[in-house]
């Protein structure tokens, strides 16, 4: 389901919600500590934000910073892997409470869902081989780029791209990558984080950074309406902030500082 098919199917069915409950959001704070547990909806494919170890257990910066809040709250936390295209359904249909899921804001977007304040660092840009001539998006002309389907970079590359450019868009970030490493495509547009995970993994064919789409901080996705919810989500990253807990969880994932200004 695309993104416009995705609102018009949202609107309507927020129409009968209203009109059969008059009180359609729970309060799912309420019911998390009652229950004990936190849904939260997590990457699976996109290191190192999240992706599955050595061991088939999730890891990276998204899952220390799941359990973070969990701890936090005092609940177990029940991961849930999601990609790029699900993750918002899932937490709009309840199957999460939250997403913490490398997930960038836009307008599309924040009508849909609220937002946490920023937990991590992220821009995206377009990146290919060293030696390919490419350092603005008009040199993109006649190029093949390929995305992940529903990301950041596929909405902002969109908007921005030559009419000549060929995107090819893939279901999820290993689909992506993997067709730059065979060749399929002549660059990507991805995150930065993702361009050195891969770097770190093969010297296949090196991502180099071509030139910056946007800047996207990380933030928490929560259901609108859910108000509680939102205010202990942003009192335990400003904690965590404070403490240095964030900048220990940025070190072991992306070996750099938060920004000033996160």
């Amino acid at each position: 389901m695309n993104r416009r098919h995705f609102l018009s199917a949202l609107t309507t069915a927020a129409a009968v919600l209203t009109l059969g409950l008059p009180t359609a959001h729970a309060d799912v704070l309420a019911s998390v500590g009652k229950a004990g547990v936190l849904k939260v909806a997590v990457p699976q494919d996109f290191p190192p934000f999240g992706s599955v170890g050595p061991d088939l257990k999730p890891r990276g910066y998204d899952i220390d910073m799941a359990e973070l809040i969990g701890k936090a709250m005092g609940v177990k936390v029940e991961l849930i892997p999601v990609t790029s295209t699900n993750r918002i359904p899932y937490l709009t249909t309840g199957k999460a409470d939250l997403v913490i899921s490398s997930l960038g804001k836009n307008p599309d977007r924040a009508k849909v869902i609220d937002f946490s304040d920023a937990y991590a660092p992220f821009f995206n840009g377009v990146f290919g081989p060293k030696d390919m001539s490419v350092t603005q998006v008009g040199d993109l002309s006649s190029k093949v780029v390929g995305v992940t389907r529903g990301s950041v970079e596929d909405l902002e590359l969109t908007k921005i791209a030559p009419k000549d450019v060929t995107i090819k868009r893939f279901e999820d970030n290993n689909g992506t990558i993997s067709a730059y490493l065979t060749g399929q495509v002549q660059l990507v547009a991805t995150g930065n984080v993702v361009a050195a995970a891969v770097n770190d993994l093969t010297d296949l064919r090196e991502l180099s950074a071509k030139f910056l789409i946007k800047n996207s901080p990380c933030y928490v996705g929560v259901n609108k309406g859910e108000s509680a919810l939102l205010a202990k989500v942003n009192a335990i990253i400003a904690a965590a902030k404070a403490d240095g807990s964030l900048e220990a969880i940025s070190q072991k994932w992306l070996q750099q500082p938060l920004p000033e200004g996160l």
